[in-house]
């Protein structure tokens, strides 16, 4: 993908310094932004059995989300940012939807997430449902649960 003469790049980041591009941003567009520590940012689920996808714009990570198993056919998507000045170019539905390819040739069944109250629109709008779960209140944002069954 190009665009204004740059390269566009979507990796499934293996190694570690792929995964520090997936930590960059992270930390640069929500935990510092939103003054969230390190220790609330980075949990029990940034093992090294978790799936990251990072974007790159000329190699500089620009967006993020992660991955990780709930259950033999449900996988969790988490963390997904993208840095403010990438957002509302498509960004965040491309991070999504490498997200969703990865998962069914993984052989999962269904994506879920726990979305900000205020990004649920934006979840909807790519096939999202809120589940019927409680509003989660986390330590930093209220989250609503939401499922998608993925195209296998």
């Amino acid at each position: 993908m190009k665009g204004n003469d740059r390269t566009v790049e979507v990796i499934r980041a293996a190694e570690t310094y792929q995964q520090a591009g997936a930590y960059y941003v992270r930390i640069q567009a929500m935990a510092k932004k939103h003054h969230i520590t390190l220790r609330q940012e980075f949990d029990e689920h940034d093992t090294p059995k978790t799936k990251y996808i990072v974007i790159l714009d000329n190699d500089f990570p620009i967006a993020t989300a992660r991955m990780y198993r709930l259950d033999s056919e449900s996988v969790m998507i988490g963390r997904v940012v993208v840095l403010p000045e990438y957002r509302h170019r498509g960004i965040g539905t491309r991070v999504i939807r490498e997200c969703e390819q990865w998962a069914v040739e993984l052989g999962y069944k269904k994506a879920v997430l726990e979305s900000r109250d205020n990004k649920t629109a934006f979840y909807r709008q790519i096939g999202y449902m809120e589940c019927g779960e409680p509003v989660i209140e986390g330590e930093t944002f209220r989250c609503v649960r939401m499922e998608k069954m993925l195209s296998v």
